[in-house]
């Protein structure tokens, strides 16, 4: 039987001594695999080693780049020394990247949108995805997607822990980018992000945690984690009137062609 994919997870922030539980966890919960999401590029190796905990019935998988709101703390990084980084086959993705406009000051956005450009062209000249984090931003984030778009070229990526509006959502999908939703579809007051979420085409939609934050329901309020990723695809199964193990084999369909050094 297909098990499920965590696209989105930080295992940095969970201890060498927790490690073997919460994978026992997440497999009793359904998974056969997750990526672990870098923040920082000066730490990258640490996500390439947190693969090694994969083993025969659960995969690990990493992403690198540096999140908007560590961009001034960072050394600039262009595309191709990205692209050096991510040689590694353990790395699948780019990211994450892109713009958080609640936690940054205005005289910061230039750099993040600076640094989302670098990625963004890292993801083109590698093909691998882009994990994409956007908060509070969605005019900036869907202009960008069209430029970059329209004038250097199509890349893939995928609007991580999607939060957003509709018409986010909508440009995303025109430029053929892929959706994921985390614990936050589960809120009770979150009816218009279930209802965006069951109006994706199957084809681009994915789930997860962004564990160690957001857990869901019935779990919210506590540390999250890979495993919990079951309860977000229930719900959104539920949203789509899907049979749940059919939502589970579309997402991790999704995640083999996007993702596709993933094996």
């Amino acid at each position: 039987m297909t098990g499920l994919i965590d696209t989105h997870c930080h295992l940095d922030h969970f201890s060498q001594e927790e490690m073997p539980a919460l994978l026992d966890r997440a497999k009793e919960f359904g998974l056969e695999g997750m990526v672990t999401i870098g923040t920082r590029l000066s730490r990258q190796s640490e996500q390439k080693t947190l693969t090694r905990y994969s083993r025969p019935d659960l995969s690990i998988w990493c992403a690198i780049g540096t999140h908007p709101d560590h961009v001034m703390e960072e050394a600039p990084m262009d595309a191709e020394a990205i692209v050096k980084l991510a040689e590694d086959p353990e790395v699948v993705a780019i990211g994450e990247s892109g713009l958080d406009y609640f936690h940054g000051a205005e005289e910061v956005r230039p750099t993040q949108q600076a640094s989302f450009r670098e990625h963004v062209h890292a993801a083109r000249l590698t093909g691998l995805p882009l994990a994409i984090h956007t908060r509070q931003a969605d005019e900036d984030m869907a202009s960008i997607l069209r430029e970059e778009t329209e004038t250097r070229g199509a890349f893939p990526f995928l609007l991580h822990c999607f939060a957003s509006g509709p018409e986010l959502a909508k440009t995303a999908l025109e430029l053929g980018g892929y959706l994921s939703f985390s614990g936050i579809v589960t809120f009770p007051k979150c009816q218009e992000l279930r209802d965006i979420a069951a109006s994706v085409p199957l084809d681009r939609i994915f789930v997860e945690t962004d564990s160690p934050f957001l857990a869901p329901v019935p779990r919210r309020g506590k540390r999250n984690e890979p495993g919990y990723t079951a309860y977000t695809a229930a719900v959104v199964a539920q949203a789509r009137g899907m049979e749940e193990q059919a939502f589970i084999e579309a997402t991790t369909a999704n995640f083999r062609r996007l993702f596709s050094r993933a094996h």
